[in-house]
Parts: structure tokens; sequence; C-alpha cells
């Protein structure tokens, strides 16, 4: 059981209920970045509701409420409370949520099957890439346009996500390999992350 407190249209300290539907889902933000770990709840949220304490019957904040699907009833999203304390850590300490990146625009695409089979390959498909943001990191590593990416250090990338969802801070500076498919041989780059310019 858990109950979802918010000013939802204005109305303050307004108090709804309801259950954990499932925990660890995944969101896509209307900027397009994936949030993971995102608890799902049937306590109602409407708009104003968001930023407000998720807290559970013995009264402890589990998560902070964030989203809802329109015009689905029941299906409402909080970031969790592990993720939220991170977050409020590293404004209070830097100011910011410092990431990683690597300066390259791609696409998800499907690996040819034979590739796939010959190479023994975890992922059927990977990022092509497109495009680079000028003297990036990528470039630098001696990325090309037309390579596919597979795997960054020991991880597997079936797509853009995967890959996002590891250049955390603590890869800035910090050399990584980076596995492409450069025409039908795998190719090892080694890439040094540098922190994302969205946070200069």
């Amino acid at each position: 059981m858990v109950v979802a407190i918010g000013n939802p249209y204005g109305f303050q300290y307004t108090v709804t209920a309801g259950v954990v539907s499932a925990l660890g889902r995944s969101l896509r933000a209307q900027s397009g970045r994936l949030m993971d770990d995102v608890i799902q709840t049937d306590a109602a949220l409407n708009p104003g509701n968001s930023g407000g304490p998720l807290v559970n019957a013995r009264g402890e904040v589990v998560g902070v409420n964030t989203a809802m699907i329109l015009p689905a009833q029941g299906i409402c999203f909080a970031t969790s409370i592990d993720t939220a304390k991170f977050v409020a850590s590293r404004l209070i300490r830097d100011g910011k949520v410092s990431r990683s990146y690597i300066g390259l625009a791609g696409q998800n695409v499907p690996l040819p099957r034979r590739i796939v089979r010959f190479y023994n390959l975890p992922v059927a498909t990977g990022i092509l890439v497109v495009s680079f943001e000028g003297t990036s990191p990528a470039r630098n590593a001696g990325v090309r346009e037309g390579d596919i990416i597979i795997r960054f250090d020991d991880h597997p990338i079936a797509g853009i996500d995967d890959l996002h969802k590891l250049l955390t801070e603590d890869r800035i500076g910090r050399k990584s390999t980076l596995s492409v498919i450069r025409q039908t041989t795998i190719v090892k780059l080694e890439v040094m992350p540098e922190e994302s310019q969205k946070n200069r």
C-alpha cells in the first residue's frame, strides 16, 4: 500500500492511496530519454502531484511522484527514492548531475544474421553511427560513420538506450573499449568519454 501526496490542480495537501503495481519499469520522457527503475502505482496522480512524495504504510518515502499516462487510469509512476537521493546529493554538492558522452548520433539497426552467427554475438541489433558532434571522443577514437556499435567495455549494446545507461558520471575521463562492426569485421577502439556538454 502507498499514499501519494501533492497539490493536484492547486488543491493543497491532497492524499490519494493505492498499491505498488510494479517495480523496475522504464518510462520514456518527453525529451526522449529513457527513465529506468521507476515505480508503477495506481495511486491517482494529476498535474500538481509531480514532485510530491510516495509514502508506504510505515510512513517511509519510497518515491517521488513523476508522471501519469493519459488517458489511462491507474497507471502512474514515481522515481525511486534511491534515484532521488542520488540526484539530490549531486545537486547539493555540484549544482548539477554530470553524465559522460562520446558525441555521436546513431540509430538502432538489426545486425546481419550471418555476422551474429559467425561471431556468436549476444545481441541481434546495434547502433549505426550516423554522425558526430565536432571533434567528439568517438571521432577521436577512430569511430567512423557506418560503423555499428555492439559492445561498450564488457556490456553488449543492443540499442541507444543501452549505451545511454552506461554513460554515467564515473566514466568521464576513463578509457573504455568500444566494439564496432566495420563492414564484416569487429574493430575494438579505445574511447575516453567526456563530461556531457549539457552539463557545462
